[in-house]
């Protein structure tokens, strides 16, 4: 069974799906794995790195003969055609912003799973990419605004004086948050975070951060998520959050409700009064942003603060978003191995619940309803 791993093609992406350390688990699974020469040169994996792991290293076309394919961003149209019929392909897929591309798999006969759908259960951690991702989007997120930010962050007592420590607000309390928490406690900030999910608050004292109860209804939501909030708990919201806000010197916002456009819990007039200096980071900017008016990959300055919309976070630290991204992958392909032969075990809830299309049709309900194909 042939196993490829494309260069990603995605302007700004640096991330691979297969680092040369994974290749030894498919290889004694009885695969044949081939990587397109490059793949890993933004990871500092050389061709001669994937070779020496046991791949076969190749320049031009690895789609056309592959049984598998494990990518990181989507493919495109291009890619797509391709592949051959019956093919497997492992990776995100966007389902619910990509319908063009989505019906171009199904059209092709392809069976694609995308990690963006892999159930959270206990038995799929290992396969959990959103997760992984998240890890390392939240500790980008506080060097960010703490490289923004025109002051330091920990508590410092020198014969000069003291310097105060920094506070920094975290809202959304998922993987991404949490890690956030973690690192800028690590730096020696002042930290308090808020999320719409009341159970989260003894995760977020775990990790050394105030929580902020502003005794609003819960919004907790399916597979760890917080789910959509109405107009007016979120005007309310928006309005209690405000001198937390206000008080802070960066405030880094991370909420989002899987295949929706991301709540706005910061106004416009919430950072304008916001210290001169302060820093917004925008985690979920490129969903929509939790800040009014937040521009994906650009800096905004409002007032004296500054917003930041990130934008392709992982591949701002590549070797470590890529390991973690190829255990993921490689994981949930070898859930669909058996006898170094491709089996496709419906029956099971993660092969099931990951399957976007199968046999012509997009087997994903929520996107083929979405679709018009329900």
């Amino acid at each position: 069974m042939r196993v490829a791993v494309p260069a990603e093609i995605t302007p700004g992406e640096r991330r691979t799906a297969l680092v040369p350390n994974a290749v030894g688990r498919l290889v004694q699974a009885g695969l044949d794995v081939v990587v397109e020469s490059g793949a890993g040169r933004y990871v500092h994996a050389p061709d001669d790195a994937y070779a020496e792991a046991g791949a076969d290293v190749q320049s031009g076309d690895v789609l056309a003969e592959a049984d598998v394919v494990l990518h990181v961003r989507p493919l495109d149209g291009e890619q797509i055609t391709r592949l051959r019929r019956g093919a497997v392909t492992i990776g995100f897929c966007e389902p619910t912003t990509g319908a063009d591309r989505v019906r171009a798999l199904a059209d092709a006969e392809v069976s694609s799973f995308a990690v963006e759908l892999v159930p959270r259960i206990s038995r799929a951690q290992s396969m959990d990419a959103l997760t992984s991702q998240a890890l390392v989007s939240g500790y980008w997120c506080v060097l960010e605004g703490a490289g923004r930010l025109p002051r330091m962050l920990p508590l410092s007592t020198t014969a000069a004086g003291t310097v105060p420590p920094a506070k920094v607000l975290v809202i959304g309390a998922g993987v991404a948050g949490l890690q956030a928490i973690a690192v800028a406690r690590r730096l020696g900030a002042v930290v308090s975070a808020y999320d719409v999910r009341p159970a989260s608050a003894e995760e977020v004292r775990s990790v050394g951060a105030t929580f902020i109860d502003l005794d609003l209804e819960s919004l907790e939501g399916t597979g760890g998520y917080a789910r959509e909030m109405t107009e007016d708990r979120a005007r309310r919201q928006q309005e209690l959050l405000a001198p937390h806000v206000a008080d802070a010197d960066i405030v880094i916002t991370t909420a989002a409700v899987p295949g929706r456009r991301a709540p706005i819990l910061i106004t416009g007039p919430m950072v304008e009064a916001m210290r001169s200096g302060s820093v917004v980071v925008d985690l979920a900017a490129e969903s929509g942003g939790n800040v009014e008016d937040v521009v994906a990959g650009e800096s905004v300055q409002t007032g004296g603060a500054v917003v930041v919309g990130l934008q392709d976070v992982p591949s701002r630290l590549p070797v470590d978003a890529s390991r973690l991204y190829a255990r993921n992958v490689s994981d949930l392909a070898l859930l669909m191995v058996a006898d170094g032969e491709l089996t496709l075990d419906f029956d099971d809830e993660i092969v099931a619940g990951a399957c976007l299309t199968h046999d012509g049709r997009i087997r994903h309900a929520p996107t083929a309803e979405a679709m018009g194909e329900s």
